[in-house]
C-alpha cells in the first residue's frame, strides 16, 4: 500500500516539475471548455475557411475575376455562374473569393499594428501610472468620443483615400480599445506576487515588463484582438462602399458592394453576395471572440 503511494506522489510530483506536462493539461482543458460552445466552434471553422479561401482563393476560381465578358452581364445565379456576374460580365463567386485575401488580410494587418501600439500603450501605462496613464487614457477617450466609422472617415478626409490609408485609419481607431484593456489588465498582474518578488531581487523594468507583466495580459490581448478584427473588417469595407478605401475596380467586398448599389431591382445578387459575406464573417469573428472569452475567464463557469 505505501509503495502504490509512493509511486502516486513521485508522479505527482514529476507532473508538477515539468512544464511542458502543465502545457498540454491547460491545452486539453482549454479545448475541452471551447468545444462546448457549439456556436463558438461552427464560428472558428468558417474563420478557418476564410483564412485558406485567402490563401488559396485566387488558384481555386473557376473564372479570371478581372476578365470582362459584355456577352454575359449581369447574368442571375445559375450552374455556370454560382453567384452570377456583374455588370461587365465578370463572374461575382471567383471576385469574393480574390477579395478574401484583400478584405481580410488589410483586416488583420490594421489590427495586428493596432493592438501591437495599443498593447505597449496599456501596459506601460498600467504599470508606470502618473502622466503617462494620463495622456493615454485621455487620448483613449478623445478618440472613443467619436464612432469608430466618423474617425476613420476624418482620417481618410486628412491624409487621402486608398487601401493603405484605410488601413492606417482603422489602426488609430483600434488602438486605444487595446490600450484601455491592456491598461486594465496590467492594472491586475502588477499587484501579484510574482511581481512584488522579481521587484524586490532588483530585476529591472524591461524584464518584469516582457517576464511577469506581459503574460498575464496575453488572454486579454487575444480576446479583444478576435473582436476588433469584426469590427475593422466592417469599417474598411464601409470606408471602400463609400468610396474612400479600395479603387472601384478592385475585387474588396465594401468596394464589390458599392457598385453593386447601382443595380438594386435589376440584379440584386450583386449586392446579396458581398453582404451576406460581409455579415457572416463580422458575425463569425465576434462569436469566436465571445467564445474565447467565455473560456478564458475563471468568473464564467
Amino acid at each position: 500500500m505505501s509503495e502504490n503511494n509512493n509511486s502516486v506522489n513521485s508522479a505527482s510530483s514529476a507532473y508538477m516539475d515539468d512544464p511542458v506536462l502543465q502545457n498540454r493539461s491547460r491545452a486539453r482543458e482549454f479545448f475541452k471548455k471551447f468545444c462546448q460552445r457549439k456556436t463558438a466552434v461552427v464560428a472558428g471553422c468558417f474563420i478557418i475557411l476564410l483564412i485558406v479561401l485567402a490563401i488559396i482563393g485566387p488558384s481555386i476560381a473557376p473564372y479570371d475575376p478581372d476578365v470582362y465578358d459584355y456577352s454575359n452581364m449581369r447574368a442571375a445565379p445559375s450552374l455556370q455562374h454560382l453567384m452570377g456576374t456583374d455588370e461587365f460580365g465578370r463572374d461575382v463567386f471567383s471576385r469574393l473569393l480574390a477579395g478574401t485575401r484583400l478584405s481580410l488580410g488589410s483586416a488583420l494587418a490594421a489590427v495586428l499594428v493596432g493592438a501591437a501600439l495599443g498593447t505597449i500603450l496599456g501596459i506601460l501605462a498600467g504599470y508606470y501610472g502618473g502622466i503617462l496613464e494620463s495622456l493615454v487614457m485621455r487620448g483613449s477617450d478623445v478618440l472613443f468620443a467619436m464612432p469608430d466609422i466618423l474617425l476613420c472617415i476624418a482620417i481618410v478626409a486628412i491624409i487621402g483615400p486608398g487601401l493603405i490609408n484605410v488601413i492606417i485609419a482603422v489602426t488609430v481607431f483600434t488602438i486605444p480599445s487595446f490600450a484601455r484593456v491592456m491598461r486594465s489588465a496590467t492594472l491586475t498582474v502588477r499587484g501579484s506576487l510574482h511581481v512584488e518578488v522579481a521587484r524586490s531581487l532588483g530585476c529591472p523594468d524591461s524584464r518584469i515588463l516582457w517576464k511577469h507583466i506581459f503574460p498575464g495580459t496575453v488572454q486579454a490581448m487575444i480576446v479583444n484582438f478576435t473582436m476588433r478584427i469584426g469590427s475593422a473588417i466592417l469599417a474598411a469595407s464601409s470606408l471602400s462602399f463609400l468610396g474612400f478605401g479600395a479603387d472601384v475596380g478592385a475585387p474588396e467586398w465594401g468596394a464589390m458592394l458599392s457598385s453593386g448599389r447601382n443595380f438594386i431591382g435589376v440584379a440584386d445578387h450583386l449586392i446579396l453576395f458581398p453582404g451576406l459575406l460581409i455579415f457572416l464573417t463580422v458575425l463569425a469573428f465576434n462569436l469566436f471572440g465571445d467564445g474565447l472569452r467565455d473560456t478564458l475567464d475563471p468568473k464564467i463557469k
